[in-house]
């Protein structure tokens, strides 16, 4: 109710309501499976349901629609027995909303029990052969235009069967582990190896969870420490790892908020001898990244608008712009996204994201290296991008970021491949995008 009614976020909100209310374990793995499975089903679940319901689902209020999702879930996605699942949905509409609507909703749930989600599906989706990419939203529940949109960055098209876009949409409903990365020159991965994690494919700072709380790991707790996509780690790596000419000391953020890629920045920085300076609009943003990287001592957090910055020209050597994005490429760690982001919301994030990639290749001296990140596949957010901002400027040099991170396989994409794009459903990440650009003189 709090993510449909107040635009909560779930990965912010659940944690905090399973401890007041005491909830862990068995039950906490419970409800955890009832809000995301839930949420990130949702426009599969709405599809049934408007067959199962004799009243559309707008005209519903807001608490019967989202018990009817949640009795849903029950039914077609996990093990809880039918006459459980509508028994327990009837008794929380008459607790939430009154009695009037139990007996609908009793009726409604009863119908969607008669089948399996697969037998739902070959009535609710179009046919495949007909409309694959409206099987696919059904299918997967995501809205039409994301699955275009990761189609097209995966170059497949609805003339063919689509098999890596069905395989990312499908990897977008998988539970993804915590991902941990301790702090260079602070901590060690062995420290969270031995305290429950599992070592990181690629990067060698990150480590898996799969279950528990991070903050009960000590690392964590104290700040040597965090949770970090190992993606997002990988990028900033490879930003570290990019050559530059000449001296090599001063490093930028220019947007560091919340904190998490200048975190390991700011560890890197301490063991190449160099200092990070990183910039956050807004100040309460700012005070999480302080705490992100007071711990590596070789980072200063100032308040600053990465567009308009405040410090000269051409005086960094490596400049980092993970610019705001449309958060498409972390669908499985905030399934709420998928139905709160729209076309437009990707158009009008353009204008800063080109202002900030601009503002970074000012920052870079001749000869430095520039890295532009966003957590999104979508080709208006990435490869567009880099494109228009190269071609307003002369003699930037585009880097092959792929080649700066040579263990980890899949990665290519753009123009002569020289871009770096990761998916969910090839390397369990988040589907972070990354070019390394060189200005020159």
């Amino acid at each position: 109710m709090a993510v449909s009614d107040r635009d909560a976020y779930a990965n912010l909100l659940l944690p905090k309501l399973l401890a007041e209310r005491g909830l862990a374990g068995k039950d906490a793995a419970l409800a955890t499976e009832l809000a995301y499975g839930t949420l990130r089903t949702r426009g599969t679940y709405d599809a049934v349901l408007a067959i199962c319901s004799d009243r559309s689902l707008d005209s519903l209020d807001s608490a019967v629609r989202n018990v009817l999702r949640l009795g849903a879930h029950q039914l077609l996605a996990t093990r809880i027995q039918p006459h459980a699942a509508v028994a327990t949905s009837v008794n929380l509409v008459k607790e939430t909303v009154g009695q009037r609507p139990a007996g609908f909703v009793n009726a409604v749930l009863r119908r969607i029990a008669t089948r399996d989600l697969d037998g739902w599906l070959e009535i609710a989706a179009p046919a495949r052969e007909s409309d694959l990419v409206g099987y696919l939203e059904v299918r997967h529940s995501h809205p039409r235009w994301i699955v275009e949109a990761f189609a097209a960055a995966l170059g497949e098209t609805p003339s063919g069967e689509m098999p890596q876009t069905q395989a990312a949409l499908a990897a977008d409903s998988e539970r993804p582990a915590v991902h941990l990365c301790v702090v260079p020159g602070l901590a060690g991965r062995d420290e969270l190896v031995n305290a429950g994690a599992t070592p990181a494919r690629w990067s060698p700072f990150g480590a898996y969870l799969a279950e528990g709380s991070p903050a009960a790991i000590t690392a964590v707790s104290k700040g040597r420490a965090g949770v970090q996509d190992e993606a997002s780690q990988l990028a900033a790596m490879a930003l570290s790892a990019a050559s530059v000419d000449g001296r090599d000391d001063r490093w930028l953020d220019v947007c560091a908020g919340p904190g998490g890629k200048a975190r390991l920045l700011a560890g890197l920085a301490a063991g190449a001898g160099a200092r990070l300076v990183a910039a956050e609009l807004r100040e309460q943003r700012a005070r999480l990244v302080r705490s992100a990287v007071g711990p590596a001592g070789a980072g200063a957090v100032v308040v600053a608008d990465g567009t308009t910055p405040a410090w000269p020209a051409g005086r960094f050597d490596r400049v980092i712009a993970d610019v705001p994005c449309s958060g498409l490429g972390a669908l499985r760690r905030r399934p709420e996204a998928r139905w709160r982001r729209t076309p437009a919301d990707v158009l009008a994030l353009g204008s800063v994201q080109r202002s900030l990639l601009q503002s970074a290749l000012d920052a870079a001296r001749p000869g430095g290296v520039v890295a532009y990140v966003t957590c999104s596949p979508h080709l208006a957010e990435t490869v567009d991008v880099v494109a228009d901002v190269l071609a307003t400027r002369r003699g930037v040099e585009v880097l092959d970021a792929p080649a700066a991170l040579p263990d980890v396989p899949g990665i290519r994409s753009g123009p002569a491949g020289r871009f770096a794009q990761f998916w969910p459903h090839v390397h369990g990440t988040d589907a972070i995008f990354l070019a390394l650009l060189r200005p020159g003189t």
